[in-house]
């Protein structure tokens, strides 16, 4: 059979199926972007009595809120050590307690709308390429533990048969906190419960211009979509990735990058449990990564930078060998096991690495969760909703500066990506 190029987890779900509808005349809150974030936010403003729009240019989680590789992680891009040399204890502490909060936030919406989405704490490892990094995880464990609290447990290399069927890597850290979870099926359970609370979900419905527009003695925005235009005194961006020039000041602060996945035949039962004995949420410590997990039916998930580019049919073929080859280097016992799926999507990342929530030229917005976000979209989703709301700021990124390109040498394309994949390989040659 050849390799379906599909998203593997939209074989698993039947996606709401949302009434082509009016497009309101006027809301308290447009939402851009149906994906964990804006239906997050959509769902928490709704429920506290907000009129709420989400616009989408297709439809309920269409972009990465349906491509990832539905890891619902702890922590942050930057580690321990770094958040503190450059943000200080406090402001590092309370990014950290963040990343923690946001899978509890997850297991509640799960827990409270009732999604069926393979919800589960498996905890997540993290594995070193190299003995140096190994070193470099048992001194973050020591500083994560004494600065904020909180407990990673450290592999050595012959003990890391008990949490992975491969011989190549040098050691692990485990954070037990994670959890996985099937993110489409998740994201269609977030817009059914903004459904119910009272949201309007316009699909294919792209907004085209944002404009400062006061109406009846009220200050807010006109959003014009090709299907006519709309009045809200607030607006919130949640396009990530997909941020276009339709919001260019947050467009030029983030970097669209390609990530690309895998999926095989389900695997024997014996199988699975050699490759994965305790079912982990697993990546590598390389900046060029690999990113792993059983899915629910027992597939060996693959996931990597294979390609710095966003899809297009051209990288998704060539990322299906490159993975593939990948996934034979971690688990050669997998030589024979047949690829079933390929797909693509889009990460957004800001030039510190960093998420980033908060105001800009008036908008509220949220993104920059560099392949976090899962949980952080969430979270941040609900937070940036409460502000809205009643002015009750709550988000950990608050205060934290949001830098553009050096010397402003970006417009929104990023015409430095493959740059940047030669750079990011050199760095894990020499690290």
């Amino acid at each position: 059979m050849p390799i379906r190029e599909k998203t593997f987890w939209l074989d698993t779900v039947e996606m709401p199926v949302l009434p082509q509808q009016p497009l309101p005349e006027r809301v308290d809150v447009a939402v851009i972007g149906a994906g964990f974030t804006g239906l997050s936010a959509a769902r928490t403003l709704a429920k506290r009595g907000a009129k709420v729009a989400v616009l989408d240019s297709h439809t309920v989680g269409w972009g990465a809120s349906s491509r990832n590789g539905g890891m619902v992680l702890t922590g942050l891009k930057l580690g321990a050590t770094t958040l503190i040399s450059r943000y200080g204890k406090e402001m590092a502490r309370r990014m950290y307690d963040g990343s923690l909060k946001s899978i509890d936030c997850v297991e509640a919406i799960v827990r409270e709308e009732k999604i069926d989405c393979a919800f589960a704490r498996c905890g997540h490892l993290e594995v070193a390429c190299k003995a140096k990094h190994f070193e470099y995880f048992k001194r973050e464990a020591e500083v994560i533990a004494r600065e904020f609290g909180h407990a990673l447990r450290v592999v050595p290399r012959n003990e890391l048969q008990s949490e992975i069927g491969s011989p190549i890597y040098h050691g692990g850290l485990v954070d037990e906190t994670s959890a996985g979870v099937n993110p489409a099926r998740y994201v269609a359970g977030l817009a059914r419960a903004a459904g119910r609370a009272g949201v309007a979900i316009v699909e294919n419905t792209r907004a085209e211009k944002i404009e400062r527009e006061a109406r009846q003695g009220a200050q807010g925005w006109s959003v014009a979509t090709p299907r006519g235009t709309l009045w809200a005194r607030e607006v919130f961006v949640a396009t990530s990735g997909y941020t276009s020039g339709v919001t260019p000041a947050l467009q030029k602060k983030i970097v669209p990058i390609g990530s690309y996945i895998i999926v095989t035949e389900p695997l024997p039962e014996e199988l699975a449990a050699q490759v994965s004995p305790r079912n982990r949420m697993i990546y590598d410590s390389k900046n060029y990564l690999y990113y792993y997990r059983l899915t629910p039916d027992r597939r060996m998930l693959f996931g990597g930078r294979a390609a710095f580019f966003p899809e297009t049919e051209n990288t998704i073929r060539i990322s299906a060998e490159i993975l593939r080859r990948g996934m034979i280097d971690v688990y050669p016992q997998l030589r024979d096991t047949k690829v079933e799926y390929v797909w693509g999507g889009t990460l957004d990342f800001a030039f510190d690495i960093l998420p980033h929530a908060g105001q800009l030229d008036g908008m509220y917005f949220s993104l920059g969760y560099a392949g976090h976000g899962v949980a952080m979209s969430t979270y941040l989703g609900t937070k940036m909703a409460e502000l809205i709301l009643d002015g009750r700021d709550q988000n950990p990124f608050s205060g934290l500066p949001f830098p553009g390109a050096p010397l402003g040498l970006y417009s929104g394309k990023p015409w430095f990506l493959p740059l940047a994949g030669v750079w990011y390989k050199f760095l894990d040659w020499i690290s």
